[in-house]
This record gives structure tokens, sequence and C-alpha cells, in this order.
């Protein structure tokens, strides 16, 4: 359960790079997988299912791009066992906010329980209004809107939301901010119409 030396991990990497041999793939899960496991939980402090689950994500990942690791800038290992670690935390973010979003919506329901007639009224001015937000949004931007109204933080799971390109991890973060913030800009102008037009 140790990683490979530097020349294996290079030959390895040149093998995935022909993307023409079948068993470069299932080695570089045999190679990767549980020492990268074994570094997230004993170090990182994951559960071997939260460490199992963002691993393979990254190395599904690398295996699709694998033109985007730079040789010259660290060891292999290092470069997947540190997207494994954003993919963790990216992981336990996401799996919080839902959590908090859950918790939130069951206080708010609990204390503002309706009447019948007045769960009505809601539903239809709520169908009225996202009608009224679909015809605002472009379709391209619906998928990553929604994403943030229910309180995703996670930059991965916007960026494919948003249909952005494979970036390096500092201009992934900056793409997937500046689109997040013309989408709450124009949520924001959104809600400011509407009150505008409501009687």
């Amino acid at each position: 359960m140790r990683f490979p030396s530097h020349a294996e991990e290079q030959a390895l990497h040149e093998r995935v790079l022909k993307k023409n041999e079948s068993l470069a793939s299932e080695d570089v899960f045999r190679v990767f997988m549980d020492p990268i496991i074994k570094f997230l939980c004993t170090h990182r402090g994951k559960t071997k299912d939260e460490a199992h689950d963002a691993v393979c994500d990254v190395l599904l990942e690398y295996l699709e791009n694998p033109e985007r690791y730079q040789a010259h800038k660290s060891r292999l290992s290092t470069y997947l066992t540190r997207a494994a670690e954003m993919q963790a935390r990216d992981m336990y973010r996401s799996q919080e906010a839902r959590q908090r979003r859950e918790r939130e919506f069951g206080g708010v329901i609990e204390l503002r329980a309706r009447t019948p007639n007045e769960s009505l009224e809601i539903i239809v001015e709520a169908r009225l209004a996202v009608g009224r937000l679909e015809q605002a949004v472009q379709e391209k931007d619906r998928a990553a809107l929604g994403l943030i109204l229910q309180g995703e933080r996670s930059t991965h799971a916007l960026a494919k939301a948003m249909n952005l390109p494979p970036l390096p991890e500092k201009d992934l973060r900056r793409a997937v901010k500046r689109n997040r913030d013309r989408l709450m800009k124009l949520l924001g102008r959104f809600g400011k119409e509407d009150r505008d037009v409501q009687p």
C-alpha cells in the first residue's frame, strides 16, 4: 500500500497519455487507490467511504484528462492526492450544506404552517414566479442557478452545471465566482422587477 516510485509513476502516466492501452486505467486504480485512501483516512480524518468516493472521482477525471497533469510541477501521486483532498472537502461541504438546508427547511415548515387556501395561493404565485424566472434566465444558466438557489457551494459541482471547460483549480474557482456573481445580479434584478410588477 505504498506509492510507486517517481520512475514508475512517469511510466504509467506515459501509458495513460497514449489512451489506447486498456490495462493502463486498471493499473492507475490498482496503484493509486489504496495509498491515497489510506492517506486521506490517516492524515485528513476522512471515513473510508468518503475517501473512496473522492479518490474514484479524481482517478476517473485524471484518466479522462491526463494531459492536465504537469510533470514538471509535482509527482503524479502528489497531484492526485491533492486533488482527492479537494474533492473530499468539496463533497463534505456539499453534504453539510444539504443537511443544513434540510434542517432549516424543516424548521420553516413547522413554524409557518398555513391554511389550505393560503398554501394554494402560495403554490400558484410560486409557479408564476418560476415561469417568469425561466423566461428571464437563459437555458444554459438554469442548472447553475438551480444549484445556487439550493445553497450549493462546491466549485466542481457549479463548474459542471455551468459547462466550464477543464481549468487549473485557481482559474476554475475564479470562473465559477464570476458566473455565480453574474447570476446573482440577474436574480436580484429579476426580484426587483417582479416586485415592481406586483399590484
